[in-house]
């Protein structure tokens, strides 16, 4: 009575295969992303040891906007400004120009480190979540290890120059995914182009944004430039367009105009050499599944996840999509349960498999029924 069903849905897609193709950036390290499919497009040496230099307030705003989601801390509340944030005030640092006893809101403080990439104002915030600098060092690397991010070691807020801060473009793509994700509200902080502080005691100061990519017509909207002398420029970047969004990183620059023509040219590979192509939408209804002594005779099932696929332009090959499963799958069958197998095999090798689930609660008929259901598939095979 009981089947093992195959389903084969063919695609006439393209190579799915996409990473090290014919394109060479010229930094000493650099990874591009396909936001949605999780795929990565290109890489070079992704996980050499860089000093993450400004990269580094990717994640000193992570934390606080993690403790403004968990109500933990609020945008208007407001932090004095120490001795310790005042003298990364001056000239030649990249600075919010905070005055020692200043009240600066949270939401001025994360806005002067966002889009004026202020130091000062990264230690005022750390100072006012942690108390210390250093203590909220090691909230930040402990937010790294959470994510995932194995090769990431914070030592201040700020990127200025310390040996024990490193990272790899792995780990800052890894970390800006989860920027972007977690939260998109926020995020739109990133791509503001200026920002404006009325300051205490002075004429307000408005200071543009120094990623080079927001003032081309890239679409691009964030995220993080940065330099050391001993790292040279670098910059975490990503653009989203019809829908579709990449992250970029790359470090090793060695000139500001390369740093912009590079990461333009990694960002601009990914949208004109790739295709993005969804599989399904999650809690959405994939397919319908048949049905074995049940009041339904089918019932739809589908993914818990959204399931993209980043496809390579050019050279046609065959995608198919199997959805296997043992059936007519016998009632009861309970909402939620596990009831087949998604499978994506591209050129007879499997490159992804997932649950599908039950969409709705299927109940047993009565007796009767089974017994008339019973004779019917014994006379005729009908189920």
């Amino acid at each position: 009575m009981f089947k093992r069903f195959i389903l084969i849905i063919i695609l006439f897609l393209i190579n799915i295969n996409p990473i090290n193709a014919n394109i060479d950036i010229k930094a000493r390290t650099a990874i591009l992303q396909d936001y949605l499919s999780g795929e990565i497009l290109y890489e070079k040496e992704p996980n050499r040891s860089i000093y993450p230099a400004s990269m580094t307030k990717i994640m000193t705003s992570i934390i606080a906007f993690d403790l403004l989601r968990s109500g933990d801390l609020k945008l208007d509340e407001k932090f004095i400004i120490s001795e310790k944030a005042w003298r990364l005030s001056t000239s030649g640092y990249s600075s919010m120009f905070v005055m020692v006893g200043d009240e600066v809101s949270v939401e001025n403080l994360l806005r002067g480190i966002i889009v004026a990439s202020g130091n000062d104002a990264c230690i005022a915030l750390a100072e006012g979540i942690a108390g210390t600098e250093e203590e909220f060092a090691i909230m930040m690397t402990s937010k790294a290890q959470e994510l995932g991010m194995f090769d990431t070691n914070f030592a201040n807020s700020s990127g200025i120059n310390d040996p024990d801060n490193y990272s790899t473009v792995k780990d800052i793509m890894i970390m800006s995914n989860y920027l972007i994700k977690e939260h998109p509200d926020y995020y739109k902080w990133f791509s503001e182009k200026e920002f404006t502080w009325d300051r205490t005691g002075g004429d307000p100061i408005t200071q543009g944004n120094r990623n080079p990519l927001l003032y081309k017509n890239l679409g691009a909207d964030g995220i993080k430039t940065g330099y050391l002398a001993v790292e040279r420029y670098s910059l975490a970047s990503s653009l989203e367009r019809k829908g579709r969004r990449l992250i970029a990183v790359g470090s090793g620059f060695e000139t500001k105009k390369s740093r912009s023509r590079e990461s333009s040219k990694l960002l601009t590979y990914g949208l004109t050499n790739f295709d993005l192509v969804q599989i399904s939408q999650a809690d959405d209804p994939f397919f319908s599944v048949d049905v074995w002594l049940g009041k339904k005779n089918k019932v739809d099932v589908y993914t818990k996840e959204n399931i993209y696929k980043t496809i390579k332009k050019g050279q046609k090959k065959l995608l198919k999509i199997k959805v296997l499963y043992d059936g007519p799958v016998e009632a009861p069958i309970k909402k939620d349960q596990i009831l087949a197998k998604l499978q994506i095999v591209y050129d007879e090798e499997l490159v992804g498999e997932y649950d599908l689930f039950s969409s709705n609660e299927i109940k047993k008929v009565n007796i009767f029924s089974r017994l008339l259901k019973s004779f019917n598939y014994l006379i005729w095979g009908d189920v």
